[in-house]
């Protein structure tokens, strides 16, 4: 996401970096590239003004003349204000309630039911909580039977009545949550126009009879600057408490994002990272603002390894590195909590300095992966435990029982064999780091 913006704004920072001062002509030369980055991205030209000139204004001052590296402070200039443009700080749920109420809305083919689907997940995964998904979209052909199999996939119940009508579904919903001990109802609404009166006022009939703690707008960030209108269409019919920007893995301008609060007041509380059900990231304007910046975001890793990874098992795993005893089903168990943290690359991408070390381009090939997980799985637990062990006729066993080449298992024995000895350096602090 931001791909472009980024870029055009890493390289601008960059150049400053190289200035021995600010003065009025190179800041000026600044703020004409800053201007266009934002405005190709398709931010809103009021904001772009107003961005560039506080920026402008703040890297003039008598601070930023005096300091010694004026370069190091106009990044920090630019990070702040870029962070404040997309909202300053983040804003969490309100799940007050027993059970909170969480209504989501939007335009037909927003995305909305998918992400009704990944919200559920990711408050199952996050709070440990209780969710229940209710079919309100009684208009939408085969609407209710997508929530129901998104439902299936996840393994969260969905309440349903059919065609009827949704304020009844509703009240019905919130009273079987309550007696089934439900912590949180997600009401899945119709997609609607924000112009459409007869539609926009069945949505405030719910929003009346539920009083839902979140009132949550999905919209797609690839509709460009029209979302603003359509935020503010809905903003008046009902109050929004957040909007969930869907399709920004997908959005190399991301524009929207830079402008929805500043113009709207409104919130992003979440954005969509991925098609997949587990596809969705709270929005945290700092930590995008370092990401757009090319700064990474350590923090965001970290809470994904934290949910993924098992402490104690990855303490074991440490221990047998740095005394040389890790063997592979110590690597088959990491791989396992590895994947559970979505694709390498998109991991990658968070780390500090990735884009200079080219780690954003890298592709991972999941199959390559697959083809470790297969040949580590055809050896015997004594083979595994025991690499060294692993001679000719045991290597024709396994690659004709993972249906690969002997090569490829030579190969994966002496990958595994390298591994070994660089991380046993590295825990040991033998290993000079190549920056």
């Amino acid at each position: 996401m931001f791909e472009s913006l980024g870029d055009r704004l890493q390289s601008v920072v960059h150049k400053m970096k190289g200035y021995g001062k600010i003065t009025e002509d190179n800041i000026s030369e600044m703020m004409r590239e800053i201007r266009l980055a934002l405005l190709e991205a398709d931010v809103n030209y009021k904001v772009v003004k107003e961005f560039t000139n506080t920026v402008k204004e703040k890297a003039l001052g008598e601070e930023v003349q005096k300091s010694i590296k004026p370069g190091d402070l106009f990044v920090k200039i630019v990070k702040d204000e870029l962070t404040e443009l997309l909202g300053g700080e983040s804003v969490p749920l309100n799940t007050h309630g027993n059970p909170a109420i969480l209504m989501l809305v939007g335009l037909q083919g927003s995305g909305k039911t998918t992400t009704i689907g990944k919200l559920s997940n990711f408050l199952r995964k996050k709070h440990a909580k209780k969710p229940l998904l209710v079919a309100c979209d009684v208009y939408r052909p085969a609407a209710i039977d997508q929530l129901m199999q998104l439902g299936k996939q996840l393994g969260i119940e969905v309440y349903q009545e059919g065609k009827k009508d949704p304020v009844e579904i509703s009240k019905n919903a919130i009273k079987y949550a309550k007696e089934n001990q439900y912590d949180y109802v997600l009401i899945d609404t119709a997609g609607r126009l924000h112009i459409d009166d007869e539609l926009m006022g069945e949505l405030s009939n719910i929003y009346q009879e539920l009083n839902p703690q979140e009132t949550l707008l999905v919209i797609d960030s690839m509709m460009g600057q029209d979302a603003i209108n359509v935020i503010e269409g809905f903003h008046e019919a009902l109050p929004l408490t957040g909007v969930i920007l869907t399709k920004l893995d997908g959005d190399t301008r991301g524009g929207v994002a830079l402008s929805v609060r500043h113009l709207t007041n409104v919130p992003i509380k979440f954005i969509g990272i991925s098609e997949k059900l587990d596809g969705l990231d709270s929005f945290d304007p700092e930590r995008m603002a370092g990401r757009i910046l090319g700064m990474g975001d350590i923090i965001s890793l970290v809470e994904k390894a934290t949910e993924a990874i098992d402490e104690k098992e990855a303490m074991d795993a440490a221990k047998k590195m740095q005394t040389g005893k890790f063997d592979l089903e110590d690597f088959l168990k990491q791989m396992k909590q590895i994947k559970k943290l979505g694709p390498l690359e998109n991991l990658l991408k968070l780390l500090p300095g990735a884009k200079k070390l080219n780690l954003d381009q890298l592709k991972i090939d999941p199959k390559q992966m697959a083809h470790v997980e297969a040949i580590i799985l055809s050896m015997t637990p004594k083979e595994r435990r025991n690499p060294e062990i692993i001679k000719a006729s045991r290597k024709t066993r396994i690659a004709v029982g993972c249906g690969l080449s002997v090569q490829e298992v030579n190969q994966l024995l002496s990958q595994f064999e390298q591994m070994k000895k660089m991380m046993k350096q590295m825990m040991n602090g033998n290993m000079k780091l190549p920056f």
